[in-house]
């Protein structure tokens, strides 16, 4: 049985600290009430340290929007996994907007590398922009997108990381995929690359979010699907109504 998983993505917001100390204040009561559901937020670098410090007792834990490959050096403006160790558990890697400014699939999967080594749980987000969706080239995409960002790592190594489904087309445009064509992407291209890649039984181990444009009002039509293991929420994560999308999908939950 995996363990449900709800990821908050802020991307480039509420990056002061009092402006985001205030959110995770109102926010930590409701969820740390839940006890079926895993929890992420992924605040802008700003605000790790003073979040990491609220969240310290807390069972929501705290994840970077992206890592840089290196472990040091001179890579002026860019963070290393070593500095996000004993900070942060999980990284965002690979996420679409990052991949449409010029990141390649050779670059996401050196820096989930680079995770693994220095203990952060990558999170690795695939998914086809809109052309490639209407031309059925869907499951195409996302299996070799899975395939190029893990390569390299063992069964035992993949097991840690996270897989985000997110068909671009969908992220931030109102328009989410249906829970059930979401659901054939995740088992056939996603956990299908996974066990053609490191076997059935680590496959099954992965726990696969589906992302773009998820919000409370869907959330529990994607969580009742079984390749679904939870979301990676964008800007219902930016106020109040995060708490309410996570407590539908800790009900959904067996």
């Amino acid at each position: 049985m995996r363990r449900p998983l709800v990821v908050a993505n802020w991307k480039m917001n509420i990056g002061r600290a009092d402006e985001a100390l205030d959110l995770v204040r109102r926010l930590r009561p409701s969820l740390s009430r839940l006890d079926k559901t895993d929890i992420v937020v992924c605040p802008p670098f700003t605000v790790l340290v003073p979040l990491a410090e609220v969240l310290a007792s807390s069972p929501i834990a705290l994840g970077a929007q992206n890592v840089h490959a290196a472990a040091a050096g001179a890579h002026t403006g860019e963070v290393s996994p070593s500095m996000l160790t004993g900070l942060c558990e999980y990284a965002i890697v690979g996420h679409s907007e990052r991949r449409a400014a010029g990141e390649t699939d050779s670059d996401v999967n050196a820096k989930v590398l680079a995770c693994v080594e220095h203990s952060l749980r990558p999170i690795v987000c695939v998914g086809e922009n809109l052309a490639e969706q209407e031309a059925g080239d869907t499951d195409a995409i996302v299996a070799g997108q899975v395939a190029r960002a893990l390569e390299g790592l063992s069964p035992e190594q993949v097991e840690v990381c996270v897989v985000a489904y997110e068909p671009i087309w969908a992220i931030g445009s109102g328009r989410a995929a249906t829970p059930a064509a979401a659901n054939r992407t995740m088992g056939l291209a996603v956990r299908g690359s996974l066990a053609n890649q490191f076997g059935e039984s680590s496959a099954q181990a992965v726990r696969v979010l589906y992302g773009g444009s998820v919000t409370s009002s869907g959330i529990s039509g994607f969580m009742a699907m079984p390749e679904i293991d939870g979301a990676l929420v964008g800007g219902a994560s930016l106020t109040s109504e995060f708490a309410d999308l996570v407590r539908l999908a800790d009900d959904s939950t067996m």
